[in-house]
């Protein structure tokens, strides 16, 4: 069989096969996750045992360059390419062998073990996510010249974080594309965070203010049976009112919410009940300490936003920039539930396509889940409402959208894959702290943090609750666009993942500023494919849009001498399927084309570690390009191959373009 099949090989490769055919393939075993509220690869394993021989992440660190290793270096300028020959190393030390002939001592290093402080992610009800299926060989032969990867030392890795680009920006200045909500004069002057002034506009283009002039209320006199209208921000502002003094409950904050709500009327608030009986007592004082102060905050959402607040629609990019304390406004407005037309999910309703932003799907039914997310939400509303930590700063969140016929032509491109640090140790938030964060996103930004859902996409939200209000905004994410968002500040800790989540405290903020004053924070959310029949991962139609989903996400506009290292993991996996050795490639082409390097975190898998180390490090020394790869793709997906995964097939199919 084994014989067959590489003569099937040698014989497409003698032809060139360029087929652009589609066909379906088997990979192994394959079983997701069936949370309700998961969302892409929600992958965030634990690690169970620290193993002192493992090689681990050094990000701090820089060392000095091996004789004989290669990296791809930047294509972006000499001073990139010197950091590139630096820290542009893939690999470590390796029980099985991907390495073929003289070449194998080049494009690889390994690294001394070193102990590690990051703490994993529990993953318990979720084993399947992060594995990559089929029975993997001892070595991956090659001609006698092969070297062991055990054998070699390796310079420390380094990476670069939005800081290390040292990125001069212009002065912030309002644009068509870009809606700044603070008085940029004032900024450039004084620093001063100042509303701009305006009024709410209430069309198809911008947010449908609470504190707009047409949010109306339209109700029956009892005496002429005539239709009366009534402001609905006069409304709210005199229910908020009644919870700035004096002690409350639950039940008047359900009494508040529901009363410029009456449509809404059997909504529960089970779960905020029940959050409140068992939290420690000190949360619960500090819970009904910081309600008053939330619904002053609420109420000075005519002082502190008052220009219109466009939507980031889809085909066209465009950017927002708010103040830390602008979001915090239009939050506490979230958590009291006053935004208008938002409260129904209905497919003719008129923000369908948007996420829902009102805090009522967080406070009915209750779970052990939604009392820690909301610990959370109330930690992070203590701080932004206490003098002392009120956040002084700046977010912006950009739609990305590029038209398909700038997308990339992946059967032609040339580039070389970059520089890939796989490691089970760490996660993206921690060891991946300045880089490109991928949010393993659903189309819908935020997924189900205001609903069941709770892993990685979630659970990031919930860390940075100032990601929250792009759900406010933001229109569902179609093919080839994503949302980066430079600048949001993390709150919390925390520990477990799903349904072990728990939070675990204050999160000490102390990453630098721009000089627009946003945080060196950048992240970027992408939704990958759910594949609820995972063999339709194998069709090159829906390999392409995951590649250039992964190139939208990772690209940068304008030229930059260097660009942060993405951040990265299981993508797309997990509750969607998605085998993790076809992500991870695509991530790694993506990259390639961007002209990014990558981190790779495998959250204590490590067998996926090895099998991701080992196949990046032999389509380095075989100089495959990204076209190249595209190409074996394609011949992987016109093939059934019940009993050959992924990573077999790359060996065998790089073995048999070797000896041709």
């Amino acid at each position: 069989m084994q014989a067959r099949e590489n003569r099937v090989i040698s014989d497409h490769m003698a032809r060139k096969n360029d087929s652009s055919g589609v066909g379906s393939c088997i990979n192994g075993s394959y079983s997701g996750g069936s949370e309700k509220d998961a969302q892409g690869s929600d992958q965030h394993r634990s690690r169970t045992a620290h193993d002192p021989e493992k090689n681990l992440i050094d990000f701090s660190t820089v060392g000095p360059s091996a004789a004989g290793t290669s990296g791809s270096g930047s294509r972006r300028g000499s001073a990139a390419a010197a950091a590139g020959a630096k820290d542009g190393f893939s690999g470590g030390r390796e029980d099985n062998k991907w390495q073929q002939g003289s070449s194998a001592a080049s494009g690889i290093t390994g690294q001394t073990p070193k102990p590690s402080s990051a703490s994993g992610s529990d993953d318990r009800g979720r084993s399947d996510e992060g594995t990559s299926g089929g029975r993997e060989d001892n070595k991956w032969h090659g001609t006698s010249g092969a070297a062991s990867l055990s054998t070699r030392e390796a310079p420390r890795w380094n990476t670069r974080t939005v800081k290390d680009c040292n990125v001069k920006l212009a002065s912030l200045f309002y644009s068509a594309d870009h809606i700044i909500l603070i008085d940029v004069n004032e900024f450039r002057n004084t620093k001063k965070l100042k509303a701009m002034h305006g009024t709410p506009l209430w069309d198809a283009l911008h947010v449908k203010m609470p504190h707009a002039n047409e949010n109306i209320f339209k109700t029956k006199s009892t005496f002429l049976g005539n239709i009366e209208t009534q402001s609905r921000w006069s409304a709210i502002s005199k229910q908020l009112k009644k919870l700035r003094t004096g002690s409350m409950t639950v039940a008047d904050i359900e009494k508040v919410i529901k009363s410029y709500n009456p449509q809404y009327s059997s909504w529960s608030f089970e779960g905020l009940q029940k959050y409140v009986e068992k939290i420690p007592r000190e949360e619960k004082e500090i819970f009904f300490k910081v309600i008053p102060k939330m619904a002053e905050l609420a109420l000075k959402l005519t002082e502190n936003v008052q220009r219109g607040l466009p939507l980031l629609k889809q085909g066209r990019s465009y950017s927002i920039t708010l103040s830390q304390i602008q979001i915090a406004t239009l939050l506490a407005n979230a958590f009291f539930c006053t935004f208008p037309h938002r409260n129904t999910t209905a497919k003719n309703a008129e923000y369908s396509n948007y996420p829902t932003i009102n805090f009522s799907s967080l406070f009915g039914n209750f779970s052990q889940t939604t009392m820690e997310k909301l610990r959370a939400i109330v930690h992070y509303f203590n701080t932004v409402t206490c003098q002392s930590s009120r956040p002084q700063g700046l977010v912006t969140f950009e739609r990305c959208f590029i038209p398909d016929h700038q997308l990339p032509r992946w059967r032609q491109r040339n580039e070389h894959l970059g520089n890939v640090r796989v490691t089970s140790e760490g996660t993206i938030e921690k060891e991946g702290r300045g880089m490109l964060q991928v949010d393993f996103a659903c189309s819908m930004v935020g997924g189900g943090v205001l609903g069941s859902g709770l892993v990685q996409e979630e659970i990031l939200f919930l860390m940075n609750p100032e990601l929250i209000v792009a759900r406010l905004f933001t229109e569902k994410l179609s093919d080839n666009e994503c949302l980066k968002i430079t600048g949001a500040q993390q709150y919390s800790e925390y520990t477990g993942y799903s349904s072990s989540f728990e939070w675990s405290g204050p999160h000490n903020e102390n990453l630098e500023r721009d000089n627009w004053m946003r945080l060196h924070r950048q992240i970027v959310a992408i939704d990958a494919l759910n594949f609820k029949h995972p063999k339709e991962q194998y069709q090159m139609k829906k390999i392409k849009r995951e590649l250039n989903k992964a190139f939208v996400g990772f690209r940068e506009e304008g030229h930059f001498a260097q660009l942060p290292t993405v951040a990265t993991g299981n993508w797309g996996c997990g509750a969607f399927h998605g085998d993790p050795i076809l992500k991870a490639l695509i991530q790694m082409m993506g990259a390639a084309v961007a002209e990014r390097d990558m981190v790779f975190f495998t959250f204590g898998d490590t067998h996926l570690e090895r099998r991701l180390r080992n196949m990046h490090t032999l389509l380095k020394e075989r100089k495959s390009t990204v076209g190249d790869l595209y190409t074996m793709l394609d011949f992987y997906c016109q093939s059934s191959r019940p009993q050959e995964d992924l990573y077999q097939f790359i060996q065998t199919y790089m073995n048999n373009k070797s000896s041709l």
